[in-house]
């Protein structure tokens, strides 16, 4: 699934668009996340509105207009947001397309785990997925006093706190392995007892893994790709994730072990990161 520097390379190479006229709106009519269509009556007020932002919190994709009107985006598993010419053919398993004239903005699932909506700007927070997000890490920060306090009151493990969406927004699998093993912390680890100064070095590494990784465009192991249609070249750069029987990058003496936490993959090395 893309994380935050996914969906922020995403945010990102859409701007272009911004400014644009939507002309007409196309849904295909098909479920997506809990078999939820997209809200086509809701949608075509979108017709004849301008993009004004792209925004982000977490995993969404906020699209602002000159309404009082967002269109808000998850891309699931394996949701794509294109702009693409609209002499390109629309590929197979297109859900929605934005008119903006010459030019689609195109959203693309071909697992229907997505999500469309449109959502009044002055209550989005009432949408049921963005009410029960934390921060977001790259928009508001980590305040490390608070986030000690939210693990102080967590019997779960430091992997599954860091996974915590209301803990921090956008933080997935990938990012949690990679700044666990930045900060030299067990992923097993129980949350209750981190301390202050472990906190302090958690909140660098996540702050840091997801900077590298928009640096690189993202991690593309599968289907993600930007608006642009180019994939991620972070996967080459990652640190401890998918390399499981590889010798540590850090301690140059253990290999990398992968185990399974409550259904997902963890990387971690068994020397560098302490119980």
């Amino acid at each position: 699934m893309p994380e935050l520097p996914e969906v922020e390379t995403v945010r990102r190479t859409l701007a272009p668009a911004v400014g644009a006229k939507i002309l007409a709106v196309w849904d295909s009519g098909k479920g997506l996340h809990m078999r939820r269509k997209p809200p086509r009556k809701q949608l075509q007020q979108l017709v004849g509105a301008t993009l004004t932002a792209m925004r982000r919190h977490g995993k969404y994709l906020l699209l602002d207009t000159d309404t009082p009107y967002t269109l808000l985006i998850h891309l699931g598993m394996t949701g794509r947001v294109l702009i693409s010419p609209k002499t390109l053919a629309r590929p197979k398993h297109t859900h929605l397309v934005l008119d903006l004239g010459d030019r689609e903005l195109r959203f693309i699932d071909a697992r229907r785990f997505g999500q469309i909506d449109l959502v009044e700007r002055d209550r989005e927070r009432e949408h049921a997925g963005l009410a029960i997000l934390g921060p977001d890490p790259l928009v508001h920060g980590i305040d490390v006093a608070a986030f000690v306090a939210a693990a102080k009151k967590k019997k779960t493990t430091l992997k599954s706190f860091v996974l915590d969406q209301s803990v921090l927004a956008g933080v997935g699998n990938i990012y949690a392995s990679e700044a666990l093993w930045k900060a030299k912390l067990r992923p097993t680890t129980r949350a209750h007892k981190l301390t202050a100064e472990s906190a302090k070095r958690l909140a660098a590494a996540i702050d840091e893994v997801l900077h590298h990784a928009l640096t690189n465009g993202g991690t593309t192991l599968s289907d993600f790709v930007n608006a642009e249609g180019n994939e991620g070249d972070n996967a080459d750069y990652l640190w401890v994730y998918g390399r499981a029987g590889e010798k540590c990058l850090r301690c140059k003496k253990s290999v990398i072990r992968r185990a399974v936490h409550q259904g997902r993959a963890t990387y971690f090395c068994p020397t560098c990161q302490t119980p």
